[in-house]
């Protein structure tokens, strides 16, 4: 992302193609994201009612979130109640949940780091009334980040169950004790299925490129900057040396099968919730039709948060 551009301004994509700056956003009612299990959530809440009391904004919450709210909170109802941020306070995990609760809904995400690692968010607990000052002002970028769609199939190719939708990852592999499965994975494009190949491995992650720096990255897979519209498939410790990871065009369809003990596999989203297929189920991921869009400031972009959460291309100090 570019930060030389005026705020409130249009501007062409910046050096890692992220998008420009926007105008100021109409804070007048913000949702909240967090996790019973967070510590330190409590006194950010308090900070946040403070923040939002002195200049008349309305503050929702989930209902997990609800339970550490000061006293006269408000559930979240974005029916009834739509809101025009979200606030994901906590680490990545709590983001993605944050995502999915406005999947389909033009509401920007703002991550607030009160975690570890927190690729994903923006902010940190020190930075919170600050960061809400800058969105106001216009001073944000808006990062559109494309999802994924999955679909279980049944052996007719029936859909079983709605689709599902992930900003990082999906990951069929085995429920139970660690063992391998044959995987048979086909590929989808303008008509036409063709055989990736098959293989034996603990499952197989389907990731968008915002995924790529999660699971993915560390199943060996290639880290990819977050514009570039592609799909990444990454075995999890395949039994053969000649499987790597490959990056295959957004608009290509994914089958997924198991050639063997296809009861035994679950799939799961985004790491957080999991469905077990069941008798000779398949799995089609594809681009999904929503987007999510992640809130950035100037000044900051994805390689340097590359550089400064995952150590990429460290270097040691006395040593060339």
């Amino acid at each position: 992302m570019s930060g030389g551009a005026e705020p409130g301004t249009s501007s062409r994509p910046g050096p890692d193609w992220e998008g420009g700056p926007q105008k100021g956003l109409v804070l007048d009612r913000i949702g909240v994201v967090g996790r019973r299990s967070t510590d330190g959530l409590p006194p950010v809440l308090k900070r946040l009612e403070s923040f939002a009391s002195a200049r008349g904004i309305e503050l929702r919450y989930s209902a997990e979130t609800l339970e550490q709210a000061p006293a006269g909170a408000r559930l979240l109802d974005l029916a009834g109640e739509p809101v025009s941020l979200m606030l994901a306070l906590g680490g990545d995990g709590t983001l993605l949940r944050a995502s999915r609760v406005v999947a389909g809904r033009d509401v920007p995400v703002l991550g607030v780091n009160l975690g570890r690692l927190g690729f994903l968010t923006a902010a940190g607990e020190e930075t919170l009334e600050e960061s809400l000052e800058r969105l106001a002002a216009g001073n944000f970028v808006l990062d559109r980040r494309f999802t994924l769609r999955a679909t279980v199939l049944s052996e007719t190719g029936d859909p079983v169950g709605p689709s599902v939708h992930a900003l990082n990852d999906f990951v069929l592999h085995s429920a139970g004790a660690a063992r391998l499965t044959r995987l048979d994975l086909t590929i989808g494009v303008k008509g036409q299925v063709d055989e990736i190949g098959s293989f034996s491995a603990d499952g197989v992650i389907i990731s968008t490129p915002t995924g790529s720096t999660a699971y993915s990255m560390s199943a060996g897979g290639p880290i990819i900057v977050p514009s570039v519209e592609c799909i990444a498939v990454t075995a999890i410790c395949p039994h053969s040396l000649a499987v790597r990871p490959l990056v295959v065009p957004v608009h290509a369809r994914i089958g997924i099968r198991a050639l063997d003990r296809p009861e035994d596999l679950v799939l799961t989203v985004d790491g957080q919730q999991a469905e077990r297929l069941r008798g000779n189920d398949s799995v089609m991921v594809e681009r999904g039709e929503v987007d999510i869009s992640l809130i950035r400031f100037p000044g900051q972009s994805f390689f340097s948060t590359m550089r400064r959460k995952l150590n990429w291309a460290i270097r040691t100090v006395g040593r060339d």
